[in-house]
This record gives structure tokens, C-alpha cells and sequence, in this order.
């Protein structure tokens, strides 16, 4: 139901948990710096995932259809979300994306989340988020990550 990815690995592999069904919680430490392909697609119980603060790519459908993820933290590592990383999360409701840059944006990536899901992104970044990731800029807000406060 849990697994804690050991700090030798920098890979996690395309679809090495997908449709694990039971598994509820990750954690991906710092020396990860590819999550792959459809990685934990279809994990349906996935209601917690660290993102450490090596990863640089979150590839193709990484958490397609995790229907119980409600938060996900993506730290300013990451420099590109492929497409559709995040879509078909219905219960995503907070996306909380650290980069000053806002990171290369494929398709589809938070399409079918929860209602109402926001993206919170560093205060500064906001116009840029909202340039870039352009289909989703009615639900980017400026964050202050250092006190966890929206800024408005």
C-alpha cells in the first residue's frame, strides 16, 4: 500500500507501478530525476505522493487517472510535465508547483481534475504561468511557499 522508493534509484521506470490498485502512498526521494511513462497510472488508491527535489521530468501520463489524489506538490526541480501527467485525477484539487519558471507544459496535463482545482504557483510567476500555461490560467494563484499563503 506504500512504498518508499530507496535513494539508489534515479529512474522510475515506464508503468513500473501502474495499476497498482492498493497502493495509497509514494515517496520519491531527491535522487529521482525522470518519474516515467504512465508510472502510476491507473493507481486509484493514490491519495499521497512526494515528489522529491531531483526530479526534472515528469513523463507521458505519469498520474493519469489517479482518482484519489487530492494534493500534489511539484517541486522547482521539474522543468518539464509531459502531456497528460495529471489528467483524469478527479479528486485533484490543489496543485502546488514550486518553479519560479513555470515549467514546459505538454497536453491534456491537469484536464479532468477535481472541481474547482487550483494551481498555486510562486507569487512572481503568476503572468508568466498564466502566459505559458495558458489553458489553465483562470485557475493559477500566486503563492507565498516560504509563509504557505495565497497571495493575491
Amino acid at each position: 500500500t506504500s512504498v518508499n522508493i530507496p535513494d539508489s534509484v534515479t529512474t522510475i521506470g515506464d508503468n513500473a507501478f501502474a495499476s497498482c490498485t492498493s497502493l495509497t502512498s509514494v515517496n520519491i526521494p531527491d535522487s529521482v530525476t525522470t518519474i516515467g511513462e504512465d508510472a502510476f497510472y491507473w493507481c486509484t488508491s493514490l491519495t499521497s505522493v512526494t515528489i522529491g527535489n531531483g526530479v526534472k521530468t515528469i513523463e507521458w501520463g505519469a498520474f493519469d487517472n489517479c482518482t484519489s489524489l487530492t494534493s500534489v506538490t511539484i517541486p522547482d526541480s521539474v522543468t518539464t510535465i509531459r502531456s497528460q501527467a495529471f489528467n483524469g485525477c478527479t479528486s485533484l484539487t490543489s496543485v502546488y508547483c514550486k518553479a519560479t519558471t513555470p515549467p514546459s507544459l505538454g497536453v491534456y496535463v491537469f484536464d479532468f481534475n477535481g472541481s474547482g482545482r487550483k494551481i498555486y504557483v510562486p507569487a512572481g510567476s503568476v503572468n508568466a504561468y498564466k502566459t505559458r500555461w495558458s489553458e489553465y490560467a483562470s485557475a493559477i494563484v500566486g503563492y507565498d511557499f516560504e509563509n504557505g499563503v495565497v497571495v493575491e
